[in-house]
């Protein structure tokens, strides 16, 4: 485990270049195993969970060529040998569910333990995937180990899960996508990854309607073909770097901000007194924030900001604005409407001198622009927790600790080095 090293203090100021979407390239490269034709990707991120589908996929004897400076990797599956699997799927990555519907289709059946449940974020559960699996004509049985069989191919079916599951809705548009018949999934999950998603399924020759919306209907088709796709920009990135900018006090902008999906994350930037420009493709956040919070018509109810399934405010970004929060004048209720376990790290704001009051497992109050001082804290295995820490950490003169802290690596590939072009002083150790 690594520590970030931060004296903070200094407004971090310049340009940043934000990287590929994690949560997109990731069912994509999943997706690649639906066909034997050569798939090209750009703008892939070098991070820890790329890495492991990467080894995952060439131990299986497919042929990958990754060139990281370049960001742009070849996978081709035509030599994928299902003898060579042993049922180990990728340890310590959620997404390993994402392999569910794709191995079926190429192997017809499975077994691994029952290993992939859950997170720092809470439980996890396995039942919508297999529920969707089992819907589109996957058996499914339990005996110490999970086993998943196709008998044949995939069949088309209608489905209305419990709630909007993005890993689940994946799961869904890759196996219907070769199904025999037509499927449709209500309750869909809409966020801009599962977008991406069934963009480049499409590309491949999948027969998807409904993308942006919680319906999605899929045509079966035969086959699919490879091609060259490039990953969009990674919006929480662009998002953790204007926080970064706000907290701290200086000007950054950002590059390929995907601006038609900031009219939300925009107000909720507001409600905490920082205004987001857009010039094209660029966001900035301009020196020198107010981070005042804003009072509400409404005057006896606190100012909220919910996160929850897209299109609402992105609960991974959740952390980032609390720490904003942290700083600003006044006070803020936060409502995490997905994860029970997604405020475990609040005792560790404290430390830095932050007033949060937990009220239950999904919801905080936060009073802000208290008096602050340098801390040595502990990361949650939880990407956008341990960024958050780094933030208060930043806007703090003096030297803190965010101790392991290198689960950031998991989206942001060069996280310390876009820092240091920003003026920051920070390392790993």
């Amino acid at each position: 485990m690594a520590d970030l090293i931060v004296n903070g203090g200094k407004p971090l100021s310049g340009t940043i270049t934000p990287s590929g979407n994690k949560n997109s390239v990731l069912p994509i490269l999943c997706a690649s195993l639906l066909t034997d034709a050569p798939v090209m990707l750009r703008h892939v991120p070098a991070i820890t969970d790329v890495e492991k589908l990467v080894t995952f996929f060439t131990e299986q004897g497919s042929r990958i060529a990754w060139d990281k400076p370049a960001g742009t990797m070849r996978l081709d599956h035509s030599s994928f040998d299902a003898r060579r699997l042993e049922g180990e799927l990728p340890s310590g990555m959620r997404s390993s569910v994402l392999l569910f519907a794709p191995l079926l289709q190429r192997m017809r059946k499975i077994s691994i333990p029952s290993n992939a449940k859950g997170c720092s974020l809470g439980i996890r559960e396995l039942d919508p995937h297999l529920e969707i699996l089992a819907k589109l004509g996957a058996k499914i049985s339990h005996n110490g180990a999970l086993t998943l069989a196709l008998p044949k191919k995939f069949r088309a079916a209608r489905h209305w899960p419990d709630y909007m599951s993005v890993t689940a809705t994946e799961n869904f548009v890759m196996a219907a996508a070769l199904a025999d018949g037509t499927s449709t999934l209500l309750n869909a999950a809409s966020e801009p990854h599962v977008q991406d998603l069934c963009g480049v399924l499409v590309a491949m020759g999948a027969k998807i309607s409904g993308l942006g919306t919680s319906q999605l209907i899929v045509e079966g088709v035969k086959q699919l073909r490879g091609g060259t796709f490039t990953i969009n920009t990674d919006y929480h990135e662009v998002v953790t770097f204007l926080a970064l900018g706000a907290i701290t006090g200086g000007e950054v902008r950002v590059r390929h901000s995907l601006p038609h999906h900031f009219d939300l994350i925009t107000r909720s930037f507001e409600k905490l007194g920082v205004i987001i420009e857009h010039d094209g493709t660029t966001a900035r956040v301009r020196r020198g924030q107010r981070l005042v919070i804003e009072t509400p018509y409404t005057s006896n109810l606190l100012p909220k900001i919910e996160a929850a399934p897209w299109p609402y405010f992105p609960v991974d970004l959740l952390p980032c604005l609390i720490a904003l929060s942290v700083r600003a004048q006044g006070q803020i209720h936060f409502w995490n409407k997905v994860y029970e376990g997604g405020f475990t790290w609040m005792s560790e704001l404290a430390k830095f001198g932050a007033h949060v009051v937990v009220s239950d497992p999904h919801r905080v109050i936060v009073f802000g622009d208290k008096p602050l001082r340098p801390a040595v804290v502990d990361a949650p295995y939880i990407i956008r927790a341990a960024v958050a820490l780094y933030m208060v950490a930043a806007s703090i003169p003096g030297r803190s600790v965010v101790k392991n802290a290198d689960t950031i690596k998991r989206a942001h590939p060069n996280f310390v080095e876009n820092l240091r072009t920003l003026g920051a002083d920070v390392e790993w150790k």
